[in-house]
């Protein structure tokens, strides 16, 4: 999932488009978190550098939290807090990339992360494909320049076909 380039759009449910700046990017999370649900899961695919936390952080905003985001690459998991309307619901947000192999998922509990009452938010999933759930959004980041980043959202799910389709309403028309 994190190869530089995107794969070929298969449905009609996929959006794809451009963000022109990091604070742009930051902006989408916050549109797409405010949508998000307990429940939800989320996986950033995209090559170092790319802006996966930058929309982490955007997100994280989105669902209420004034938590300071950090990358997880070498905790594993970081847990914020949705704030006002969720009455402190967890965001996990994993980072997979130190992962090795798939027996090393086993200490970490990513199961119940994502079975649990929050959001789960996961960058590198490629590391865990075999495990992670049919139903989910999953985020690609493509760099284009400096500043421009090409994201496509692909929903697998009718929970997600419906995110997505809420975020368009608001991102785009809103």
């Amino acid at each position: 999932m994190s190869d530089q380039r995107l794969p070929a759009a298969q449905t009609a449910h996929e959006l794809d488009f451009i963000s022109h700046s990091a604070a742009q990017t930051e902006r989408v999370g916050q549109r797409l978190g405010e949508q998000l649900r307990p429940g939800d899961l989320l996986l950033l695919a995209g090559t170092f550098g790319v802006g996966k936390t930058q929309l982490v952080k955007g997100i994280v905003r989105g669902l209420g939290s004034d938590d300071l985001v950090t990358s997880p690459s070498f905790v594993l998991v970081n847990e914020y807090r949705a704030g006002r309307r969720w009455q402190q619901m967890p965001i996990y947000h994993v980072d997979l990339y130190r992962i090795a192999e798939e027996r090393e998922l086993a200490t970490i509990g990513l199961e119940e992360l994502w079975a649990g009452d929050g959001v789960c938010l996961i960058e590198w999933p490629e590391h865990a494909m075999a495990r992670l759930p049919a139903d989910h959004l999953a985020i690609y980041i493509q760099h284009l320049s400096e500043t421009k980043r090409r994201l496509r959202l692909v929903p697998r799910g009718q929970r997600y076909v419906e995110l997505v389709g809420a975020f368009k309403g608001t991102a785009f028309h809103g």
